[in-house]
Order: structure tokens, then sequence, then C-alpha cells
């Protein structure tokens, strides 16, 4: 033997280990073993994204109650109504870690849809008041609530498809397998599903 093979008589097992390991490394990752984490990252995104589009329209609806009341003052049952479901659907939040539990993503939809059906109230009061409709910040208003409500579908959609990937992951075999061994916590997360009529955006709709 060589004094440098003397010097290190546990260098070739230690190689050969590894080789070994990362082989398996490979072969692991070629087989999937990292799409539990994958997929579940991109739902939790998806629904941050659906958070964000609400939180814009929530922060429309102030500058939306102030200017009708400028001209329909009168209307204080349905201003009320809109500003109280603002603040119930604002307070009512859930964060990515409450996402497998339906009875939280039961209260977030709930708090949404009600605000959704003040809102169409309100705008549905509107029509009654020609230069209302025609005021210049109204129509701005009505862009911008027109886009967000797009914004808001999409989001939905978008975050439901993650989830049904990430969820079949989990049914699924090998990711089944690979998340009982290697990701126990892993739970199926909930479809945020559309109630009756909210797949529909709010009629938004101010011209003469």
């Amino acid at each position: 033997m060589t004094a440098s093979v003397l010097a290190r008589p546990g260098s070739a097992p230690r190689t050969v280990l590894a080789l070994l390991l990362l082989t398996l490394g490979a072969l692991l990752s070629g087989c999937g073993v990292n799409n539990v984490p994958t997929y579940e990252e991109k739902a939790k995104a998806a629904w941050a994204e659906v958070q964000n589009q609400y939180q814009r329209r929530a922060d429309l609806i102030p500058n939306l109650v102030e200017t009708v009341k400028g001209f329909a003052a009168q209307e204080r049952d349905v201003l009320t109504a809109v500003v109280e479901a603002r603040a119930k659907a604002t307070q009512t939040t859930i964060d990515a870690s409450q996402l497998t539990d339906p009875a939280a993503v039961q209260r977030f939809q709930a708090a949404q849809d009600e605000l959704s059906g003040t809102l169409s109230r309100l705008l549905v009061t509107v029509e009654r008041y020609p230069d209302l409709k025609s005021n210049a910040n109204f129509l701005a208003l009505q862009s911008q609530l027109e886009g967000t409500e797009n914004r808001i579908a999409v989001s939905r959609r978008d975050y439901i498809e993650a989830v049904q990937v990430y969820n079949t992951e989990l049914r699924t075999i090998p990711g089944r397998w690979i998340a009982a061994i290697l990701y126990s916590d892993a739970k199926p997360m909930q479809v945020f599903e559309a109630s009756v009529g909210a797949s529909t955006p709010p009629a938004i709709s101010f011209a003469k």
C-alpha cells in the first residue's frame, strides 16, 4: 500500500457511500419525491393571490360608499349593509395553515359572498341616480371594480386548479406513498367552491 492510502484508510468506502447517496437522491428526485411540498407551496401561493384580490376589492369599497353617499345619502340602509359586510369580510381571514380546515374556508367564503351580495344591491340602487352614474369618480370606480372582479374570478380558478393537483398527488401512487413516508403532516386542502350565483361577478354598469 502507498503512504497516501495508509493515511486515509476509510476514503474509498466514504467515496462509494457519497456516490450512492447522490445516485439515490437523483433517483428519488426523478420519481417525484418533491412533488408533495412543491404542489403544496403552489396551492398556498394561489390562495395568497385570492386573498390579495379580495383585499383589493375591499380597499375600493370605502371610496365607493362615500361617492354614493354624496348623491344618495337616503340609501343609508344599503350603504350600512355594505360597510358592515366589508368589515366582516376583512376581519374573517385565514392563513395557509388553515386551508385544510373546511370550517375556516367556509367562514371566509361566506363572509366574501355576503359582501358580494350587498355590493350587488348597492349597484342596483345606483340605477335610480343618473347624476351618480355619470359622475367621473364613479366611472373610475366602475373600471376598477370590473377589473377586480375579473381578477378575483381568475385567482379563484387558479387556486382550485392548484389544490386539485396537490390533492391528487396525495391520493395517488406514488405520491400517496411518498407523503406517508416523508410528509406525514400533509393533508388535503379545501377547494374554494363558488356558491350559487357567485361564479358571475356583480353586474357593474353605470351607463345611462
